[in-house]
């Protein structure tokens, strides 16, 4: 439980990371988000995050780059 606890901690910090790079345009958030996305998924296959959770998080954080860059 201790490492479920710091593979989700690890996911959040990378969302985060992610999300503020989008938010300032940053070169990175790309590379930011396939770390994020990576992550996600192998916790959705170690069944540390449910499927439509890990989902529902890679979708929001893709529709939020894909806005912003989109402008």
């Amino acid at each position: 439980q201790v490492k479920n606890n710091a593979v989700k901690s690890n996911i959040e910090r990378l969302l985060k990371k992610s999300r503020k790079a989008i938010e300032t345009k940053s070169d990175t958030a790309k590379d930011l988000i396939q770390q994020a996305i990576k992550a996600i998924d192998k916790a959705m296959q170690n069944k540390i995050l449910k499927p439509n959770t890990g989902n529902r998080k890679k979708s929001r954080l893709m529709r939020k780059f894909n806005t912003i860059t989109a402008k």
